[in-house]
């Protein structure tokens, strides 16, 4: 176990780390805004005039994603749920709305499907490397579905850093504690012994419910942001969490 500190907050017996994804090492937000784009365009192609609404409701307002957003936050089921509903608000039935939406999507994923994951954020890999040179058990629960994860982890080679490869697939989503506590248990280790870091109001009361030992909120470059006001610290980059 070791204590680590960021900023001025401290946390000791710390034994693993557990990010999210998107927002937090993985520099995605302009991948996820060309995601739901297509998602839009694919839906308004059978039901014209409800792209541009769902849109809004993904979060994504032409070049500029909402990092709070749908498609930024939820899971890819919660974001077929809510194209789902905007189709029955055309007087369909939720049985079609939903492959109508589950149509759409999947056109946007044969689109993108040999997209390679996005940037790291700078730094990361030093971050990863370095806490894993330490003795900690490091993984990944991300609202992308897992083999979105493990194509992340192979693609920038991070399997010797990385133990734990989990997303979201059917059944939970966060912020249900469930999942941290199924991420701790697969790791290995107590919540109580485990820090999450994540760039979402969702990670933050996922680990707090599930006791982790605390929640460090990152929003690169600007460790003010509002949504992540519930976190015990908030980061402007990863390389602030130091072992002492």
């Amino acid at each position: 176990m070791v204590t680590i500190r960021c900023r001025d907050k401290t946390f000791p017996h710390i034994s693993a780390i557990i990010f999210d994804k998107d927002g937090t090492l993985e520099d995605s937000a302009e991948y996820l805004r060309q995601l739901g784009q297509k998602r839009c365009r694919a839906i308004d192609a059978q039901i014209p005039g409800v792209g541009d609404p769902l849109l809004m409701a993904f979060g994504i307002n032409g070049d500029t994603l909402d990092p709070t957003g749908l498609i930024a936050v939820g899971s890819r089921r919660e974001n077929e749920i809510a194209a789902a509903a905007y189709i029955a608000e055309t007087g369909r039935g939720w049985i079609d709305s939903l492959s109508i939406a589950r149509r759409g999507f999947e056109e946007a994923d044969r689109v993108l499907q040999k997209t390679a994951p996005s940037p790291l954020f700078v730094g990361c890999l030093e971050v990863l490397q370095f806490l894993s040179h330490a003795g900690l058990k490091l993984g990944i629960l991300s609202a992308a579905r897992t083999s979105r994860v493990k194509e992340f982890v192979k693609y920038y080679q991070l399997e010797d850093c990385i133990q734990l490869e989990m997303g979201v697939d059917e059944g939970l989503s966060k912020p249900d504690p469930a999942l941290f506590l199924q991420a701790c248990q697969k790791l290995g280790v107590e919540p109580g012994a485990t820090l999450m870091v994540g760039d979402s109001a969702a990670d933050i009361e996922m680990a707090q419910k599930a006791g982790a030992a605390g929640c460090i909120g990152i929003c690169w470059g600007n460790p003010e942001a509002a949504h992540l006001a519930a976190a015990d610290v908030a980061l402007a980059q990863l390389d602030e969490i130091q072992i002492i």
